[in-house]
């Protein structure tokens, strides 16, 4: 077994905490009751609450005592109503989490049509709006921050340094003059240190294009210092679209020297600022072309993170917690992304029913309307996932 895959279960349970948490501090702050915070999806396993008494109490499985208790709560008034306390549980499934909370699909809760005070369905349009977008703010926050670990001097980028190996004959490198032991210094104006910066840089270039047919290219401006030499040469090289097999855009190889970047402490933040500026935008850029059919979606579910999450563990003895905790960042922002999207059973599905709601004037979905929507939106995401997780292992 390669054990580096259990480092995925820090990781992405990482991302669901941080996610559900947003939730859960939104909640409580808006009023809402929130019945359980759950980390994985049920059934449960066990879960933790406070006693009434004092102490903590633990709620195994499904918890009927819990369920009956809760209810009390929400049905019972005054000052000898039982006490809420919110269960902490750990569920079966490791593929997510969830903050439940009443009123979530505009449930009413007595007879004379009005909502349980403490429900979500209860708060105002303007509160439950915060409720549903904390959880992405929260995501976008620890990438934030995890980018900003990542540049401190604590740690550092280690990459490929911009030299290169080899040259294919008859290359586009080959035929713009460049050789072997040449240094890439520059970019389309955009300085390089690292030569993952040159292929991010190409990539984007690359997409910028048509694709019309095998002779499909876009011509990108180097400065470069060759080997030996004391001045830069400006180089323009064209990209291909579609390379022959094993030669990349240009046809060169990278050398296997590398070097650790850093920036000082109080740029730090800054840099993961950018950073996740920059990811953000690299999302939505691609979700844009996945719409328009200008590229063939690649989409990875949970075995397929794993996978990817194992491979990129393997790499901290020799590359540092830079690539670890850049994977984490980048992880959590397509959690934020895919959340904000206008799909029932999503965040963004439901902030769209709200908007929906405050367009009409106050008029709200019925519940058991809005309760089937998300019905459906779920079902069909569960729907996906089991495809992308056949396809996940097939590929494997």
């Amino acid at each position: 077994m390669n054990w580096y895959l259990l480092a995925a279960i820090p990781v992405l349970g990482l991302l669901v905490l941080v996610h559900e948490f947003g939730h859960f501090i939104a909640a409580k702050w808006a009023g809402i009751r929130v019945e359980e915070f759950g980390l994985g999806l049920p059934p449960r396993i066990f879960g933790v609450r406070k006693r009434d008494t004092g102490g903590w109490e633990v709620v195994w499985l499904a918890g009927k005592g819990a369920e009956e208790s809760d209810y009390l709560a929400r049905m019972q008034s005054g000052p000898d109503a039982p006490v809420h306390h919110t269960i902490y549980s750990l569920n079966f499934l490791p593929i997510g989490g969830f903050v439940r909370m009443p009123g979530e699909n505009g449930e009413i809760h007595d007879e004379d049509g009005n909502y349980d005070a403490g429900s979500f369905a209860a708060k105002s349009a303007g509160k439950r709006l915060i409720v549903l977008v904390a959880g992405v703010v929260m995501n976008v926050i620890l990438a934030m921050v995890l980018f900003t670990v990542a540049y401190s001097p604590a740690v550092g980028q280690r990459d490929f340094q911009p030299v290169i190996a080899t040259v294919s004959p008859n290359s586009p490198a080959a035929t713009a003059g460049l050789q072997p032991g040449d240094t890439i210094t520059s970019i389309n104006g955009q300085d390089v240190q690292v030569f993952s910066q040159v292929q991010y840089a190409v990539q984007n270039a690359l997409a910028t294009i048509k694709d019309t047919g095998s002779n499909a290219s876009v011509p990108i401006h180097l400065v470069v210092i060759h080997k030996g030499a004391s001045s830069p040469t400006n180089i323009t090289v064209a990209a291909r679209l579609h390379p022959p097999a094993g030669q990349g855009a240009f046809g060169v190889t990278r050398t296997l020297l590398t070097k650790v970047i850093t920036v000082p402490l109080w740029e730090a933040p800054i840099k993961g600022v950018q950073q996740t500026v920059t990811s953000i935008q690299q999302y939505v850029q691609g979700i844009v072309q996945i719409v328009t059919g200008q590229v063939k979606p690649q989409v990875a579910g949970p075995v397929g993170i794993v996978r990817i999450t194992g491979e990129v563990a393997q790499t901290v003895p020799d590359q540092g917690w830079w690539p670890i905790l850049s994977l984490t960042s980048i992880l959590s922002l397509s959690l934020a992304v895919m959340n904000i999207l206008p799909f029932p059973a999503l965040d963004g599905g439901r902030i769209v029913l709200v908007l929906i709601e405050v367009l009409r004037g106050g008029k709200r979905l019925r519940p058991e309307r809005e309760g089937l929507i998300n019905l459906i939106g779920m079902a069909a995401l569960l729907t996906l996932m089991v495809v992308i997780t056949i396809s996940d292992v097939t590929h494997w």
